[in-house]
Parts: C-alpha cells; sequence; structure tokens
C-alpha cells in the first residue's frame, strides 16, 4: 500500500513536472514570440527614424538654398554704381531665378528715362548692399516661403548716402532649386 502510494505521489509529481514543462515550454515559446515581434518593432522603427532623418536633412539643405538664394538676389539685386551694373544684375542671377516674363520685366527694367537716358548715371544713383536676414517656411511640399529683410545704402549725387530697409518675399520651388516668384515691399 505504501509502494502504491509512493508510485502514485511519483506519478503525480512525474505530471505535475510534466505540466510545469509544458507550460514552462509554451511560456518560452511565447517570450521568443514577443522577442521577434520587439525586434521587429525596433527595426521599423529604425527604418522610420533614418526616414525621418533623411526628409530633415532635405529639408534644412533645401531651407539653406532657399535662404542663400534670396540673400544673393538681394546682395546683386541692390548693388550698382552705374548702368553698366545695373543692366548686368539679372544675369549675375539668373541660374537661381525662373520668374516669369512679366515679373522679370517688373524687376529688371531698363533704369533709362522717358528720354532714353540713364537714370542710373544722370542722376548718380548708386545701391550698396548692407546685411541682410532671412526666415523660411514651407507652403507644401514643393515650396519655400522665404522672407528676407534687407539693409541697402543709397545715393545720389549732391546727396548724403541713406539706409533703406527692404522687405523681400520670395517663393523657392525644391525640384527645380530656384526661386519662382519675388516680391519687394509687399506681403501678399
Amino acid at each position: 500500500m505504501k509502494n502504491k502510494v509512493l508510485l502514485s505521489i511519483m506519478g503525480l509529481l512525474l505530471v505535475g513536472l510534466g505540466i510545469m514543462t509544458s507550460m514552462a515550454n509554451g511560456k518560452r515559446a511565447r517570450i521568443q514570440q514577443i522577442r521577434k515581434a520587439v525586434s521587429q518593432v525596433n527595426k521599423q522603427q529604425k527604418k522610420v527614424t533614418t526616414q525621418i532623418d533623411n526628409l530633415q536633412t532635405t529639408y534644412n539643405a533645401n531651407d539653406e538654398q532657399a535662404k542663400n538664394d534670396l540673400l544673393r538676389f538681394a546682395k546683386t539685386y541692390y548693388t550698382f554704381s552705374s548702368q553698366s551694373d545695373y543692366d548686368q544684375r539679372f544675369s549675375q542671377i539668373s541660374d537661381i531665378l525662373s520668374l516669369s516674363n512679366n515679373q522679370k520685366n517688373q524687376l529688371f527694367d531698363s533704369g533709362l528715362d522717358e528720354t532714353g537716358g540713364s537714370r542710373i548715371d544722370n542722376l548718380g544713383l548708386t545701391s550698396q548692399y548692407k546685411t541682410a536676414t532671412s526666415y523660411t517656411s514651407d507652403l507644401d511640399n514643393q515650396t519655400i516661403e522665404v522672407l528676407a529683410t534687407v539693409i541697402i545704402q543709397t545715393s545720389g549725387t549732391g546727396q548724403k548716402a541713406i539706409n533703406q530697409t527692404i522687405l523681400l518675399h520670395g517663393w523657392f520651388d525644391t525640384k527645380t532649386q530656384k526661386l519662382t516668384s519675388i516680391k519687394i515691399n509687399q506681403i501678399q
């Protein structure tokens, strides 16, 4: 009888051990599944983080390019001391511009008066870029809005040189990498 009880207890212990082992193996399998899932999530997160970093790098590069181009426009547009300098402004920055013909003609007039004489040379007009600060804001996936406050020094024959502050408002196309529109002292 004692042997039967011992055998029964041993049997129950073996069954319990089997059940515990089975449960432990099940939990181990579940732990492995969770580890695999966590690993996949970590890989996906790393991939998304890399994509975000790439987008930020592209955004920052385009942002800087937009600001640099508007400042280059300002330096060239507002620096002249003769009719010849005035006439050459567009050719010096045409590689960063993609303006409509109408806007190009408005921004880069001939500098001649009604008689065909040089307004720049006859009046001794000069303009010198001094400094500027620029800011950007995204409008959409392809366009960056760029604002710059520009300080220039202007003078004419017999006039004292004065500083003027100009507001430039430009739009930069990230696909073409060019300024597509520029407004001077206008918000809209």
